[in-house]
């Protein structure tokens, strides 16, 4: 049983890398199984596709994106504070990984949004859970910055969802342009879009 757990996580663990430089479309079951080291039976003892494969990837990438998210946005810090800690973390995130393989390589949830959104009902509708998760994320601390007297939106939800397209379209550019960098302008943008006074901007220790 070891031997086959084993297997799985060497197949989750290739795909993961793969679908995060590659992207979905280019990659066959075959070039998976040789960058896991394992035969393709084995492929297909644990996956009926590609697809669910994909679906075990995503649940598994957001698995421990979720829990960076909830450690920092359900933290003690000041509301406007866990969201600047939040954009650090991105631009940290995308930061390592060109310091590991050359180059940005943008959010992969965003990346296969973007890929697969009209071929796969099934990952549409997850990816679709998993950034309503991560608005919903976010609206609380916008909530309670409000509760403060710290931001002037009425409509929070609208306000999260604005949040976290623009930390993906941010991320979009910064692989683009394989310069994360281009991250420095979540902040700013955020608060503008929160209606915040300079007066309000929290300083960094």
């Amino acid at each position: 049983m070891g031997r086959t757990s084993d297997a799985k996580n060497k197949i989750l663990s290739a795909a993961h890398t793969l679908f995060e430089q590659r992207g979905y479309s280019a990659l066959g079951v075959a070039e998976i199984c040789k960058a896991a080291g394992v035969p393709k039976g084995s492929f297909y003892y644990f996956f009926d596709s590609k697809e669910t494969l994909a679906l075990a990837v995503i649940d598994e990438h957001w698995a421990t994106e979720q829990r960076g998210w909830e450690r920092i946005l359900r933290s003690d810090a000041d509301p406007l504070e866990r969201l600047r800690q939040l954009f650090e973390a991105t631009e940290a995130t995308q930061r390592a990984a060109q310091d590991n393989c050359g180059t940005v390589v943008g959010c992969m949830l965003g990346n296969l949004s973007l890929e697969m959104s009209n071929q796969a009902d099934a990952v549409r509708g997850r990816l679709q859970e998993i950034f309503e998760a991560q608005v919903e994320l976010v609206e609380v601390v916008i909530i309670a910055a409000r509760e403060r007297g710290e931001v002037t939106v009425a409509d929070t939800h609208d306000a999260a969802q604005s949040m976290v397209a623009q930390l993906e379209g941010q991320v979009l550019f910064a692989k683009l342009y394989n310069n994360p960098s281009r991250l420095n302008r979540l902040w700013p943008s955020c608060l503008a879009l929160l209606g915040v006074s300079k007066s309000q901007v929290p300083v960094k220790a």
